[in-house]
C-alpha cells in the first residue's frame, strides 16, 4: 500500500484546508486511514479515521465540528477538509493505513503504511 499526502499549506486563522491522501495497492474494507498530526517537540496525535469502505470516521475532541474527514471512491482518495482553523493546528499531517480494531483506532502504532507529511500552518 502506497500513500501520497497533499493540499498543506499556510493559512490565517479562521481559514480552511483541504488536505488529500491518494491510495494505492491493496486495501480491505476494514482497514481504516487515519490522518495524524506531529509538531515539533510533540508526539505524534490521531486527528481523524475513516473505515476503508466509509461506513465509520471518528474526530479527535480538538478538530470535531470543524474538520470532516471522507473518501472518494472514483479515485481511492481521502480528504480531510479542515475549516476554522487555529494556530494551534499548526503541525506537519501525515495519512496512514492499517488495520486496527475500531476500538483502537486512534492509536498511530497499529498503522502499518505512512505517507509523507504535509505542513500546515495557521498564522494568527
Amino acid at each position: 500500500v502506497q500513500l501520497q499526502a497533499s493540499g498543506g499549506g499556510s493559512v490565517q486563522a479562521g481559514g480552511s484546508l483541504r488536505l488529500s491522501c491518494a491510495a494505492s495497492g491493496r486495501i480491505f474494507n476494514n482497514w481504516f486511514i487515519g490522518w495524524f498530526r506531529q509538531a515539533p517537540g510533540k508526539e505524534r496525535e490521531f486527528v481523524a479515521s475513516i473505515m476503508w469502505s466509509g461506513t465509520r470516521t471518528d474526530y479527535a475532541d480538538s478538530v470535531k465540528g470543524r474538520f470532516i474527514i471522507s473518501k472518494d471512491n472514483t479515485n481511492n482518495t481521502v480528504h480531510l477538509q479542515m475549516n476554522a482553523l487555529k494556530p494551534e493546528d499548526t503541525s506537519v499531517y501525515y495519512c496512514a493505513a492499517g488495520s486496527p480494531t475500531w476500538a483502537r483506532a486512534r492509536d498511530n502504532r497499529l498503522y502499518r503504511n505512512w505517507g509523507q507529511g504535509t505542513q500546515v500552518t495557521v498564522s494568527s
